[in-house]
């Protein structure tokens, strides 16, 4: 069994690599030119990187003709919603034409594999009190360029579905954390914040934006273990919340890392860190996902919190 994991260097990526190799899979990932390797360096020995720009279309083709990959695990894109506002074009234009490129080898070449296509909550967008929480036929009211491109990215993976008979599965992924979560994200932006004043680097401030936002808070090691699931159990061309059908304030994700903290720290809001538009509450159902496949999350959010501070702390050792 051979698996391709676009955006192999990334937080997602990296887990998923180590999650399908503890299961004997032979993976390829792909990488550009400038990636960093620090998230999979530990894993290079027992795995391939392919070096492929997927906004090169003769370069993915040359790729899918030499790896013939019976997974291909889609997650390669610009994921920070903040930079979408400041680059909406090349966020569009990133994560919608990568993946054409991808679905387009995967036709011309006659392949038959498994594909998950990594979407995401953000494409429900503005949800409604009365809608929480949210299943997947829930309207899409997206707020962001990000997640305008996700949704393309969903409507293109069924289109290629209905039109060529490819196996795709969709995802539409809630919050995730955990170690090496980049620190542009708010869970991984506090533990970050802790670590330094932890260790002197920093005055003991902690700088934040919103707290009132709700939102539905998952471990990345679930969510890697969901997608292996999803392309043994789900039906191609359907669409699948992976949830914990939870949701907490970011305030509660701010008093948890505190609460493992070794010092004394005090907060103060930063304004520049509050979005241009914010979900109020975001959180998923997943009960389609559970009967297909039986899944459910087993790591705590204290748990994910922990290890994620944890990281940081080992990071600026």
């Amino acid at each position: 069994m051979k698996a391709l994991i676009t955006g192999i260097t990334g937080f997602v990526g990296s887990h998923l690599a180590e999650h399908l190799l503890s299961q004997g899979i032979e993976v390829t990932g792909t990488i550009r030119s400038h990636s960093s390797l620090r998230h999979i360096r530990h894993l290079l020995p027992d795995m391939r990187l392919y070096e492929c720009e997927l906004m090169d279309p003769d370069a993915v083709e040359r790729m899918m003709t030499e790896v013939r990959p019976d997974l291909i695990f889609h997650l390669a894109a610009q994921s920070y919603v903040p930079l979408s506002w400041e680059s909406p074009a090349e966020t569009l234009t990133n994560n919608i034409m990568g993946q054409i490129h991808l679905l387009e080898a995967i036709r011309k070449l006659d392949l038959t594999p498994k594909v998950l296509i990594a979407c995401s909550s953000e494409e429900y967008g503005q949800v409604q009190e009365d809608e929480v929480p949210v299943t997947e036929m829930n309207p899409l009211r997206p707020i962001s360029p990000y997640a305008v491109s996700k949704i393309a990215q969903d409507y293109l993976g069924y289109q290629y579905y209905k039109t060529y008979n490819l196996h795709i599965v969709r995802t539409r992924t809630f919050n995730h954390s955990g170690p090496r979560r980049g620190e542009q994200f708010v869970t991984s932006n506090f533990a970050k914040q802790i670590a330094e004043i932890e260790k002197g680097f920093k005055p003991p401030v902690l700088y934040v934006g919103n707290l009132d936002a709700t939102r539905d808070f998952m471990d990345v090691r679930d969510v890697v273990r969901a997608y292996r699931m999803a392309l043994d159990y789900c039906q191609p061309g359907e669409i699948y919340n992976i949830a914990s059908g939870q949701g907490r304030e970011v305030r509660e994700v701010l008093q948890v890392l505190l609460g493992f903290s070794t010092v004394d720290i005090t907060v103060e809001e930063d304004k520049t860190r509050l979005r241009p538009s914010d979900v109020k509450v975001l959180v998923g159902d997943y009960t389609k996902f559970y009967r297909q496949t039986g899944w459910t999350p087993e790591i705590s959010f204290e748990q994910s919190l922990n290890d994620l501070l944890n990281y940081w702390r080992h990071e600026l050792a």
